[in-house]
């Protein structure tokens, strides 16, 4: 019974925080928004709006959720109930400062997981018999699944570089020096690239207000749609760890509290940089949105991820070791 409950209570311990973190940037995010537009943003529920995420969860939670008569129900609710799911598992096998499940091949999980998302997507657009919705999720399907290519391929380039598909070994790979000052191209377009991959803005083509009215989720209200919103805040949440595991590695310490530390300070001014972006630059259009990636990314990675793996045969002038 004993180790029953310890089965039990180590995801909770895990997940809850992430789903905590996840309401209060919502919060920061209409903070970001309303100072810069001139606006105080939420300030009615609690001292100065911190309530806010609360009374916004319980007023979405508790509505009546509303599916539309020609819909495929059962498609319809596991979309969003997917889409939650799959975005706290990619959680697992990142340190902080332990990871929950020690994988060896962690890093291919999370691509693994990430591409599963898509489908979640694509079942919501679809199971809602709405032209508008399945626009919306094909142009989202699209987007995903072009930016993943680039993604992969430089996540390859810093396999290469640390030696290990475990998140652990680029922890102790940047020990001198952050891969950041070595690969900043890659870094750049990785974070470019997570924009993307998040559907935020200015590639937040699947949510095109003026055009899609909301995207694949607009026949999605209530608990449903709150789902839907958590997954994609988790992912930018998760994104942002994984970019600063990977680039500007946390205080390599045998004190957790200490790396704890580092790394959430690290991964809040990476998703301060998505909210500035969000009030900064208008959106693509989806023309350049493809431009970007297919004439200009995949090129430039592609020839960096060659250039590291003829690395090894240069400094050494030996093949490189199985």
């Amino acid at each position: 019974m004993k180790i029953m409950l310890i089965n039990l209570m180590s995801p909770l311990t895990y997940m809850i925080p992430i789903l905590i973190a996840v309401a209060f940037l919502t919060l920061t995010e209409r903070k970001i928004l309303g100072y810069m537009q001139l606006r105080k943003g939420p300030n009615a529920v609690g001292p100065e709006g911190l309530m806010q995420p609360l009374a916004d969860g319980a007023k979405l939670f508790t509505k009546e959720p509303i599916y539309p008569l020609n819909s495929s129900i059962m498609l319809f609710t596991i979309s969003p109930i997917m889409a939650l799911t799959l975005a706290l598992t990619i959680w697992l096998p990142l340190p902080m400062p332990f990871p929950l499940t020690d994988l060896n091949l962690g890093l291919l999980f999370l691509i693994s997981i990430s591409s599963f998302m898509a489908y979640s997507i694509l079942w919501s657009g679809w199971a809602s018999n709405s032209k508008y919705a399945l626009m919306g999720a094909l142009r989202a399907v699209a987007q995903t699944i072009s930016y993943e290519v680039t993604l992969g391929i430089i996540l390859l380039s810093m396999i290469l570089f640390s030696g290990g598909f475990n998140t652990q070994t680029f922890i102790t790979t940047q020990e001198p020096m952050y891969l950041m000052f070595s690969s900043w191209p890659l870094m750049t377009m990785w974070y470019i690239s997570t924009l993307a991959e998040t559907n935020r803005a200015p590639f937040d083509l699947t949510e095109g207000e003026s055009e899609l009215v909301s995207g694949f989720n607009v026949e999605y209200a209530a608990g449903p749609f709150a789902l839907f919103f958590l997954a994609e805040y988790s992912n930018i949440l998760m994104m942002n760890t994984l970019t600063t595991i990977l680039f500007f590695s946390p205080t390599h310490t045998n004190i957790p509290e200490l790396f704890t530390l580092s790394l959430m300070t690290k991964v809040m001014l990476l998703s301060t940089g998505f909210l500035w972006i969000r009030t900064s630059y208008p959106r693509f259009r989806y023309d350049q949105l493809m431009h970007l990636l297919w004439k200009t990314f995949l090129p430039i990675t592609l020839a960096l991820c060659f250039w590291h793996m003829s690395m090894p045969i240069t400094l050494s002038g030996l093949p490189p070791m199985p």
